[in-house]
């Protein structure tokens, strides 16, 4: 940076900064680089599939939380005739003598079992208004969110799928659920299988929500 002329140190630099002296001569002062601090965010643009996978997720969670409204009405008789289940196999459990349960107890756990149909049913409304909202602001971390979700409702259709299949063999002893429950979550799984092949496919070649990233 600096050199010794015989009287002071002197800066290798001219006074405009573009040649440096080497000793000998001077040379160019190479351009600097520039190098952000921070990369700018990535930029991504609708397609074609874009809005339509929009709609078709919006359409699925209203359904959705529609029917997770409708949820305690339609399980609520079949979960108590479970819980009086359970609560007589536990009597019928009891060594003799034993002191069974005073009969208020049942009328609790139902009480309860109740309780927590309308809390799965709030729950399940509140994450399909996130879904809608995620749906319509184009949220990358919710397009994540929402396959693995669909993947794991899924999962549990297939377990109807094959209770179905064998005759209701896996269940026949438990209490079995209102048919229309069971109608649709057959309904609910053709859908679910293709709306999750098609967000999974529209991930892989051109984003999430189908968004295509923009290169400069």
């Amino acid at each position: 940076m600096y050199y010794w002329d015989g009287q002071r140190w002197a800066s290798t630099l001219s006074p405009d900064h573009r040649f440096r002296w080497n000793g000998t001569t001077w040379e160019p002062v190479p351009p600097p680089i520039y190098t952000p601090a921070f990369a700018p965010p990535a930029q991504r643009e609708a397609t074609s599939w874009t809005q339509p996978l929009q709609i078709a997720v919006i359409v699925r969670y209203v359904l959705a939380g529609a029917y997770g409204l409708m949820l305690p009405f339609l399980m609520g008789r079949y979960m108590s005739q479970v819980m009086q289940q359970s609560i007589q196999r536990q009597q019928e459990a009891l060594p003799p003598g034993a002191t069974p349960p005073p009969a208020a107890f049942t009328a609790m756990m139902t009480s309860m079992m109740t309780g927590s149909l309308w809390a799965g049913a709030m729950l399940g409304v509140a994450l399909s208004v996130i879904a809608i909202v995620a749906a319509l602001k184009r949220w990358v971390w919710a397009y994540y969110v929402i396959l693995v979700l669909i993947g794991f409702t899924l999962a549990g259709s297939v377990f109807n799928l094959i209770n179905l299949a064998v005759g209701g063999a896996l269940t026949a002893a438990e209490p079995q659920p209102p048919v229309l429950t069971r109608i649709v979550a057959y309904v609910f799984t053709p859908i679910d299988v293709l709306l999750f092949v098609w967000m999974l496919i529209a991930l892989i070649r051109r984003g999430p929500w189908a968004m295509r990233r923009i290169s400069y």
